[in-house]
Parts: structure tokens; sequence; C-alpha cells
């Protein structure tokens, strides 16, 4: 439905026009000119902002430890960054990796289907130069990887692929698998060409040497979970987790923790003479009887009531009734009174 402009809009309007503020011919343009959003319908958008800033955030973590992975393992300066998140088809991908180079396939389970890691071919020869005791040498010549070669790089994925699922930790429980490598990015069909995939490009450097790692996860991969590649979800994921791990870290130390226990049998009071004339031998009344229940402390804090006896040829306790916890202010109090 079109607005109606007011008899004061339609005054003001004719003023203008008059006036040659706005020009007729101009104006006429602007009301005829629509604002047409260009749509593809061959290559549709799956991913929304929202889902798209959520994977960089989750991948932001997964670069800080491949980086301090690689570096661990490569023994050298080790640089990984997230670059780029994209929506794109899978064509475009194929299109824009070289060949030969190393394309891991990753089974995503439990998500159903299949995701590419791909690693660029100066990234790969600098990280085998490393691994059999080179410097780490820049990539020289593209070429097939040898079976021995490409038994390390299988390695280095493996590695890398169990910070992947550190990284999807707070969305879904990865179990991310190596399949196979491939070297031809046309051998490498997990998806017909036309589907829609997310592109996470991380920018990788190794001593001197700079290439991109490519992770390639399509749209019907991800599908089942895709309500859950929101902003909101995943910090309140973290924040859950955080606090599990948390509660659980602080639970096993405590567990770990030695605690000083004592019992008390009774009390006496004696004046100053008579504890400067104690000899061995001599013996003190408590003012407790035998049948009365002794206090057991911790840290010389009363918990627990307790009873005593024998187990085989040790004394021991038997504990009873908790003691009303003491304010802390009350044993201070009291500690200060004693010292003083």
């Amino acid at each position: 439905m079109t607005d109606i402009l007011s008899q004061d809009e339609i005054d003001q309007l004719l003023t203008a026009i008059s006036s040659g503020e706005v020009p007729t011919e101009e104006y006429a343009q602007q009301e005829t000119q629509k604002k047409v959003k260009i749509y593809d319908f061959k290559r549709p958008d799956k991913f929304s902002k929202d889902q798209i800033r959520t994977v960089q955030m989750m991948h932001e973590t997964f670069a800080r430890q491949t980086t301090t992975a690689l570096s661990a393992k490569l023994r050298a300066m080790v640089g990984v960054h997230v670059s780029s998140v994209d929506q794109l088809t899978y064509e475009e991908f194929i299109r824009s990796i070289p060949s030969p180079t190393t394309m891991a396939l990753i089974n995503m389970d439990p998500l159903k289907g299949s995701a590419i890691l791909e690693v660029d071919p100066s990234i790969t020869f600098t990280i085998i130069d490393r691994l059999f005791g080179g410097p780490g040498e820049p990539f020289k010549q593209n070429r097939e990887l040898t079976d021995i070669e490409q038994a390390v790089v299988e390695g280095i994925i493996v590695h890398i692929l169990g910070n992947l699922r550190e990284a999807w930790a707070t969305v879904i429980d990865l179990r991310p698998r190596l399949s196979t490598i491939e070297t031809n990015p046309q051998f490498a069909q997990i998806v017909p060409p036309n589907e829609m995939v997310m592109l996470i490009t991380l920018e990788t450097k190794i001593g001197e040497s700079e290439g991109m790692i490519n992770l390639c996860i399509p749209y019907i991969t991800i599908e089942p979970i895709i309500q859950k590649l929101s902003a909101q979800y995943w910090f309140s994921s973290i924040r859950r987790g955080e606090s599990d791990v948390n509660h659980n870290i602080i639970k096993g130390r405590l567990e770990q923790v030695e605690v000083e226990i004592s019992v008390e049998v009774g009390t006496a009071n004696l004046n100053y003479t008579d504890l400067m004339n104690m000899k061995k031998g001599n013996v003190i009344k408590l003012g407790s009887s035998i049948r009365d229940d002794f206090t057991f402390k911790v840290y010389d804090r009363p918990k627990y009531k307790c009873r005593p006896g024998r187990i085989g040829s040790r004394l021991a306790v038997q504990i009873g009734e908790a003691i009303d916890d003491v304010p802390d202010e009350f044993l201070i109090t009291s500690r200060s009174q004693d010292t003083l």
C-alpha cells in the first residue's frame, strides 16, 4: 500500500520544485528507481551472517591450537590465523586450489558426509622438509607426494583433527577421522558441483614459507546442527562448559588435599604452678566420662561427635552426629583471646 501525502507535504514539494531545489527530472528518476537485490538461484546463500561469524570464532580457537601444535611438532615459528569464512559452490572451491595438492577427505562423525582439509603445497613441503631434518625451506617445485611423504603428512593431519574436535566441542561432539588423501582435486567429489559449502581459509606461516590451509564443509553435512551455529548458543555453551570443567578441576584437586584431623578426649584446667611441677607419670583428671562423646576436629575446628573404639590393634573412633558449624569470626576471636 502506497503512502498518501498530506496537503502540507504536497505544498512543500511543489514549492521545492518551483524554486529549483528539487529538479523535476531527477525527482522522477528517484521515484522510478527501485532498490533491487541481485539473487542468483544457482548459487543460493544458505548460511546467515550470524552463522558465518560463529564459525569464524570457533575456528579462531582451532587456529590458535593448531599454531601451538605445529610449533611443538616442527620446533619452528608457526603462525596460523583465520583469513576468511565464505560460502560458495563446491565447484568454485575445486577450481580455486592448485593441482597437485594435499586434500584430506575427513569423515565428520556423527554428522553424515565428509569435509575436505586442503593444505597448500608450499606448507606441505615445508612441513616435510622440517620433519626430515631440513631447515624448512620454502616450496620450490610442485609435485605429488611419495608414499613416505604421504605417511608423514597423514600423521600431521590426524594431529590437527584433534584440535578441530576441540574447536567444535561447544556445538557437537565431533569426531573427525581421516579417510584418505587425494592429490588431484577432480578425484575428490564429495558433493555435487552446485552444492553450497562453507570455506574456512587459514593463513599459515612456517618460518619463511607462507600458504593457505582450507577447510571445506558442505552445507548438507552441517545442516542437522545449523541452528546451533549462532553466537548466542555458542557463548552460552562456552560458559556452561567452562563452569563444568572448572568444577571438576577444583573437585579433583580438593580430593587430593591432606587434611589435619584430631580427636579431643577431654579438657582440664591447670594453674601455672601445677604445670611447672608436672613430671613423668603424673595423672591429669579430665572433665569428661568414658561414656561421653569425644570431639572430632578438622584443623582445630569441631565437626563431629565420635565414640572411642578399636579396629584390630589400632585405636579408632566412630563418627556420630555433626556439630553445628562455628562461624569463623568466633574461632578467630577465641584464638586471639587464647593468644593474649
